[in-house]
């Protein structure tokens, strides 16, 4: 597949959310990794609207489930209901079987609830009962959260928060951009148009995993790692599935530059979008300076 229709894909994503690009483009890219994406932000920045052009826009089977304090573990992952006619239980599918499933303000539920997702989004199945059941492919969680200091909020477990291939922020858009959103001028999720399929996901991801990545682009990536594991970090040290996610992310993003081989500049783009919510364990610090760049400049520094 060329790169024309995933211009377009980006366009019509940029028409729905004015004034976010590069957010837009990180979206994207986490789909093209194969990833699952938190959107983390203040209410009304447009989460719940990118997610929804996303699925569109890819052309997967969406569901939305709003994430709140009484919501049940089998709410998502469904249940074992006896069926008179065979005499003998049926399985019935909860929302989590989708291609997309929105999890809409997931720190509002409880932890236990919460963790109903790790499953699904580790292995692509869940259980109940004792019993495997696959989800359909592809699948992709793209949850939204409040910051922690809202009302009514629990934080992600880290092993969940884990899962997240990217974290990103919305933030307020841009006043040319904000000004076309009072005008009407932006294009309604549901009027986006559908330009590419789950087939071409698939096959997008796979090409993707071919990017080339040459030896000394690993070692830089390692050496981003390893330098958040010494014991003077700021942060939290970074696993080695946190330096696969990083290389995965780096292929789809170029991927979307054109380009069959990875550069250091793919790198940096996603870093911070792949590591910041592992270095910060969920908890955005107060430092202008994130822990992700400030090891992007020491890395940096080192090496030149």
């Amino acid at each position: 597949m060329g790169s024309a229709p995933l211009t377009a894909l980006l366009a019509g994503l940029n028409g729905v959310l004015l004034g976010k690009e590069l957010q837009v483009k990180l979206a994207v890219t986490c789909l093209l990794a194969g990833g699952h994406l938190l959107i983390e932000d203040l209410p009304g920045m447009g989460k719940t609207t990118l997610a929804e052009a996303l699925a569109r826009a890819f052309g997967l089977a969406f569901k939305r489930v709003s994430f709140t304090s009484d919501l049940l573990p089998a709410d998502l992952t469904g249940i074992n209901i006896f069926d008179p006619a065979s005499a003998s239980f049926q399985f019935q599918p909860g929302p989590v079987f989708s291609q997309v499933l929105l999890a809409d303000e997931i720190n509002r539920a409880s932890p236990r609830t919460q963790s109903a997702l790790l499953e699904a989004m580790a292995s692509g199945r869940v259980s109940v009962d004792g019993v495997s059941h696959p989800l359909p492919q592809p699948f992709v969680v793209i949850a939204t959260q409040n910051g922690l200091d809202q009302l009514g909020t629990s934080p992600l477990p880290e092993s969940q928060l884990d899962r997240f291939l990217m974290r990103i922020s919305l933030g307020f858009p841009p006043r040319e951009a904000e000004t076309a959103l009072l005008a009407g001028q932006r294009t309604q999720p549901d009027r986006l148009a559908t330009l590419l399929q789950a087939e071409d996901l698939l096959d997008l991801q796979q090409q993707g995993r071919s990017q080339c990545c040459r030896p000394a682009l690993l070692e830089y990536v390692l050496d981003l790692v390893e330098l958040s594991r010494r014991a003077d970090s700021a942060g939290e040290p970074l696993s080695p599935r946190a330096s696969q996610a990083v290389v995965a992310a780096a292929r789809a993003w170029a991927l979307l530059e054109g380009r069959d081989h990875v550069r250091p500049s793919d790198v940096q783009a996603v870093f911070g979008a792949v590591c910041e919510h592992r270095l910060d364990g969920g908890r955005p610090g107060n430092s202008a300076l994130s822990c992700s760049r400030s090891l992007l400049e020491q890395v940096d520094a080192i090496r030149a």
